[in-house]
């Protein structure tokens, strides 16, 4: 025993026979393997509660869960041989990264009866086992680098590894968060890391491997550790509860998996609070009270309200849930995360095994799957993420939340553009009653002050009205206005716009095919329609006008023209009118582009505008006002139509 103790106990001169005894023998009860004490099999003398997450701490590579890649790939190297000088553990919190290290250390100093070397098989404990697994072996050092990220930590370091191990055949540094180190600490390890003595070897851990500077992974094995998937974490928690003797129900084990997001640790943590909350029997309500959740089959009730579009309903849900104690943050996320569920479901063949779900969750999510559109649960799933930040800054969160519900369920059944204008270019307008097309509802029961009123007013905003000026010119006109008495910039009111001359047939789908082009505004619109938007912005920018008939253009480009305008604008109306054009550059000085002559009649309307009595009264009586845009209103019968001047009083 006392050649075992050599360098770990130092005799002073004078000190009595007893107390060396003494001594030793402490020393000794540390040292000696004894079966069956280790965290995972708890001594029965000890009568001092641990916590489930140490009680239950993984002593064996058997015992780890979720982690067969890392421990196929130890195995394999420790059997051929093939044993590196440095492993690098990363991944999130409580996935057994500490745990992992320890065992790896424990497998590289076993020895037992028939064992003397590394092994992944450690059916008993061996020699060194237990001092290790309690971070109390001399030859294993455990170092937390939040604490100890100096350049000095790792001169110690450096100057230890010289020396070979004192009990143990290999001296193990555990280094855990080692992100934390500093760079100079990283620079100073970093030769001893590349050639290390063959004695010595080091086990990093880190839940952001980011940080840890390539120069360090590159000399270490990386493994990544894994979250625990959701019905293995089920399965472990609800084997840990018979062991402990504690009823849980399915669905409390459902809850305890999806907040732990695959942390074993987190996991152990919450339900040894939830056992303690439930004096001993875990259910549903006892969780749903001590985690501060919404009841999920609530949330889907509230889920199927707003997809409907009842308002009232789903602020009176959200109300509720609220007075039972749920946080609206967390009403808000678990709608969140159900929209995720439902459109996993929509876009893939079911919802995977993987999912921490109930059966009642699952069969519902599917039928909303068939119910509703991809492009009705991606835009609820953008508001509910700006809702939730809404939620996270304001000093009601409740109110907020009731908001987002609102604007959700209102914006529900609202069509994307081009449903809109299908619909508008098709009927003229959306039909009242009916969804704007055939995939455009959500297939549900809108209700009252629902989505498809949204839809209804969304397709007002957008119709417009069309009148042709003297010329003929097609000017796309808001509702109140009129006709201006100058020619203003083409607007097109809509993406899909036609030119002047192209006839639309109502009972049509598709406008008919163009024959004549007679005006050069004409060619822009049919730029716009074949939606290309470089020809049509080239065609106003840097386009001096000379001559224009239909089969014939000449212009001069601008000094900023791109290059081979006149060949690509030759090619597109080839396409398009299927037709033969003669496209001419002149040398001569053409007509401004629109966009100049557009912008010289602004600044005209401005001017205009300035030398008004009223507008000029309004400017002098508000310094530092401006005319930003002027609007012409069609004149009938005189002045009939129009408002009585203010007196200067009124103003």
């Amino acid at each position: 025993m006392a050649a075992r103790c050599g360098q770990a106990l130092q005799v002073k001169p004078g000190l009595k026979a007893e107390k060396i005894v003494n001594a030793l023998r402490a020393l000794d009860k540390v040292q000696a393997p004894r079966e069956g004490h280790m965290d995972g099999a708890p001594n029965q003398d000890n009568q001092a509660y641990r916590v489930l997450a140490r009680k239950y701490r993984p002593s064996t590579f058997q015992d780890l869960i979720g982690q067969e890649p890392m421990v196929q790939t130890l195995t394999n190297a420790f059997r051929l041989g093939r044993i590196a000088q440095a492993y690098m553990l990363t991944g999130v919190r409580g996935v057994g990264k500490t745990t992992t290290a320890r065992i790896l250390a424990r497998a590289l100093n076993y020895e037992a009866d028939g064992i003397d070397g590394p092994t992944i098989d450690m059916p008993r404990l061996g020699a060194h086992c237990e001092a290790i697994i309690k971070s109390g072996h001399i030859d294993v050092i455990e170092m937390d680098a939040a604490s100890h990220t100096g350049i000095g930590d790792i001169r110690e370091i450096i100057d230890a590894v010289k020396y070979k191990p004192a009990t143990a055949r290999y001296k193990v540094y555990i280094i855990d968060e080692v992100h934390m180190l500093s760079q100079a600490a990283f620079n100073g390890l970093l030769k001893t890391l590349e050639e290390p003595p063959e004695h010595v070897k080091f086990i990093f851990a880190t839940t952001e491997i980011r940080k840890v500077p390539v120069t360090i992974l590159s000399r270490c094995q990386r493994f990544d550790l894994r979250r625990i998937d959701a019905e293995r974490m089920v399965a472990y928690l609800k084997d840990i509860a018979e062991k402990e003797s504690v009823d849980v129900s399915e669905e409390a084990l459902f809850m305890l998996a999806r907040a732990s997001e695959g942390s074993v640790r987190d996991a152990l943590s919450l339900l040894d609070q939830a056992i303690a909350h439930g004096s001993g029997k875990v259910d549903q309500d006892e969780m749903r009270n001590m985690l501060g959740l919404a009841d999920r089959a609530r949330v889907i009730d509230l889920f199927e309200h707003v997809m409907a579009g009842r308002v009232a309903e789903a602020l009176a849900e959200i109300r509720a849930q609220f007075d039972l104690g749920a946080d609206p943050l967390v009403i808000m996320s678990d709608l969140a995360e159900f929209t995720h569920l439902v459109t996993v479901a929509k876009v893939s063949d079911g919802i995977p095994s993987n999912f921490a779900i109930s059966n009642l969750e699952r069969d519902r999510a599917t039928a909303f799957a068939e119910a509703l559109p991809v492009r009705v649960l991606s835009r609820a799933w953008q508001f509910l993420l700006k809702g939730i930040e809404e939620i996270q800054g304001a000093n009601k969160p409740l109110h907020a939340a009731d908001m987002v519900i609102v604007r959700l369920a209102y914006a529900a059944d609202l069509p994307t553009p081009d449903e809109a204008l299908r619909a508008l270019r098709d009927n003229g307008g959306m039909p009242a009653g009916s969804p704007p097309s055939s995939t455009g509802g959500t297939g549900m029961s809108t209700g009252h002050g629902g989505g498809q009123a949204v839809s209804q007013s969304a397709a007002s905003a957008l119709r417009t009205e069309t009148a042709p000026l003297p010329d003929g010119e097609p000017v796309a006109l808001q509702a109140g206005e009129t006709r201006p008495t100058q020619r203003p910039r083409p607007v097109l009111a809509t993406n899909n716009p036609a030119p002047q001359s192209v006839p639309m047939d109502d009972k049509a789908a598709d406008p008919v095919p163009l024959t004549k082009i007679q005006r050069f505004e004409d060619l822009i619109a049919l730029a716009e329609e074949k939606r290309d938007l470089a020809l049509r912005s080239a065609l106003i920018n840097h386009v001096s006008l000379v001559a224009f008939e239909d089969g014939r253009i000449e212009f001069a480009p601008t000094e900023s023209a791109p290059q081979g305008l006149a060949h690509n604008l030759k090619a597109a109306l080839s396409e398009w009118t299927g037709r033969t054009w003669s496209v001419a550059v002149s040398r001569e000085a053409g007509a401004p582009p629109l966009a100049e002559q557009w912008a010289e009649e602004e600044r005209q309307r401005s001017r205009d505008a300035e030398e008004d009595p009223v507008v000029a009264e309004v400017l002098r009586r508000f310094p530092g006002a401006k005319i930003v845009n002027v609007t012409y209103r069609e004149e009938t019968n005189g002045d009939a139509g129009l408002p009585p001047a203010p007196d200067d009083d009124d103003m």
